[in-house]
């Protein structure tokens, strides 16, 4: 699947406008990228980085964490549904700045 990044929340790695493919259903190991849906709402899709798995699910967490508007597991605690995990960015091919 596709998703397209908006917010800061994962800067540097991730910035708003950038392209990832995603690989539904993909194993996830800590340090993945990877797309859950937020809970709470669970038609928006988030991109945070997985930082370990527990009980109750993955802890997510922002790169950034202080951007404005961030939410991550410090949020609303561990994460049981993983819709996939980011295998590339491709879009812009090269970066500026």
């Amino acid at each position: 699947m596709r998703v397209r990044v908006e917010g800061d929340s994962m800067r540097p790695a991730l910035v708003p406008g950038d392209w990832l493919l995603v690989r539904r259903g993909a194993a996830v190991h800590p340090g993945d990228l990877v797309v859950a849906r937020l809970p709470g709402d669970p038609d928006q899709l988030i991109v945070k980085r997985a930082q370990w798995h527990g009980e109750g699910g993955w802890w997510l967490e922002s790169d950034n964490q202080r951007a404005g508007g961030r939410r991550d597991s410090w949020d609303f605690g561990p994460v049981e549904e993983i819709v996939g995990r980011v295998v590339l960015r491709y879009w812009p091919l090269v970066r500026r700045g």
